[in-house]
């Protein structure tokens, strides 16, 4: 798996490939199942928020759990591996029961009741898998720059994943109405099943550290005791979740925006088509940003740039001529790829100070915090956002919105996001881990490990001719 102390790009490659299935099935929901409900099952916007926060309430309890116990496996394929191999095809089969519309419900509260059911069974499903795919990063290198090189590989992929969420899924459907109600459910199995084969090629192709599998089980009471003391991980969540709920916004309302402000749903596709595209492009330039300097720099610059952008769509309307939209998106995409890669590459760094204070490593209980933080972001924000629509008088499946409604869209797309973004920065300027602190305490690290595997050797000495050898 790896040349030296260094990762081959084909492992890189492969473990990135994980991110795709995650990245595809969460944009979808985030794209499409908020207007699935609203415009072909009829729930109201109150009702769809409140079934969204239901569903990802749930992960409150799940994502420690399923932290903590992946931290504690420990298997012939490892701590993590397990649980991507036996979590795919459950992933994959909780996605489709989203998208079923139930014929033999006919009031608003069996909705409710329905959908959040559903949404809590897919998002313990979802957990299983994708977190402990996440604690794999800092397993798998401890290198300043290869961390931020293999998020970049894995946020390849999860670029790729969001657009394809935001372009194939629509072909299949063709437009949210009642009537499509069963090219919904062909959309789901499609991609579902897809979105579950990464994480099977993550198990058969990339293989975990043996001294990490080795390691003691760590207490869940000194996991949390080792988060809470660890000043460099608060600083990256606080980016990180101040970014996603940024993500999760631009995701749940773009559509909307692109449908009733822009008047173009027929060019959906190619709108979408092009943030991606132009992320994609310019992750090796933000990789290039962060090694010439360090990641908190790279961030501040990216989600300063695209902060502008989103703000710069509230002025667009019906008549922006096309070439102008696509540029537009094509900025957006490459302020984009910097806020999908960084808050990532920054994160894994904590993992290191954690173990330099503790002795210990707690990856599962980190990783599983920060998507607890950012599903209680999501499943406070994203039905904020629907609350909004209805409070300025959003109609479902309406073929023009009242000013009200254009003008609430319109919010949560530039300045709400804009402030997030603005928010993030603050934390990234005051974050306390540079590059050589950080290489300080890797440095450290290894020099302990070093001197415990003497310490090892000199305790298994062979005898010779039956005499000890000494020293």
């Amino acid at each position: 798996m790896e040349s030296g102390s260094k990762l081959r790009t084909i492992t890189k490659l492969l473990y990135g490939t994980g991110d795709f299935g995650y990245s595809m099935n969460n944009s979808i929901i985030a794209a499409l199942f908020p207007i699935f409900m609203m415009d072909v099952v009829g729930v109201t916007p109150a009702l769809a928020a409140a079934a969204l926060f239901i569903g990802r309430s749930w992960d409150y309890i799940n994502d420690p759990l399923v932290g903590y116990l992946s931290d504690r496996t420990r298997t012939r394929w490892g701590r993590r591996r397990p649980w991507l191999l036996f979590g795919a095809i459950p992933f994959a089969l909780t996605f489709i029961l989203l998208w079923i519309k139930p014929g033999f419900i006919t009031t608003q509260s069996g909705f409710l009741i329905f959908f959040a059911a559903v949404y809590i069974i897919y998002e313990a499903s979802a957990t299983t898998v994708y977190m402990p795919y996440f604690a794999l990063t800092p397993e798998l290198t401890q290198d300043y720059d290869e961390r931020t090189q293999l998020t970049s590989f894995r946020m390849l992929f999860n670029i790729i994943g969001g657009l394809t969420a935001y372009t194939l899924p629509m072909l299949v459907i063709g437009s949210m109405v009642p009537e499509n109600a069963n090219r919904v459910v062909l959309m789901a199995a499609i991609f579902g099943l897809l979105a579950a084969a990464p994480f099977l090629i993550v198990f058969f192709s990339v293989r975990e550290k043996k001294e990490y599998i080795e390691q003691a089980q760590p207490k869940l009471r000194d996991a949390f005791k080792a988060v809470r003391n660890n000043k460099p991980f608060f600083f990256g969540a606080m980016i990180y979740l101040c970014t996603w709920i940024v993500i999760i916004l631009v995701e749940t309302n773009l559509m909307f925006y692109i449908k009733y402000v822009l008047k173009r749903p027929g060019q959906s596709s190619l709108l979408m088509g092009a943030i991606f595209i132009s992320a994609i492009i310019a992750l090796p330039f933000w990789n290039w940003i962060s090694k010439k300097g360090n990641k908190r720099v790279a961030y501040i610059t990216g989600v300063s740039f695209w902060a502008v952008m989103m703000c710069v769509l509230t002025v667009l309307n019906p008549e922006t001529p096309i070439w102008l939209l696509l540029l537009m998106c094509t900025l957006i995409g490459f302020g984009l790829s910097a806020a999908q890669v960084l808050p990532w590459a920054i994160i894994p760094d904590a993992i290191e100070w954690d173990e330099y204070q503790t002795g210990e490593r707690h990856e599962g209980i980190f990783y599983s915090l920060i998507t607890l933080m950012g599903k209680m972001a999501n499943s406070i924000a994203v039905p904020l956002s629907l609350l909004l629509l209805e409070f300025t008088g959003y109609v479902s499946n309406a073929a023009e919105q009242p000013a009200s409604a254009l003008f609430g869209i319109k919010i949560v797309i530039g300045p709400i996001p804009a402030a997030l973004l603005f928010t993030g920065i603050i934390f990234a300027i005051f974050y306390p881990l540079s590059r050589e602190k950080y290489t300080q305490i890797v440095t450290e690290l290894n020099l302990r490990k070093e001197a415990r595997r003497k310490s090892r050797a000199a305790q298994k000495l062979p005898e010779i001719e039956g005499q000890p050898v000494s020293d």
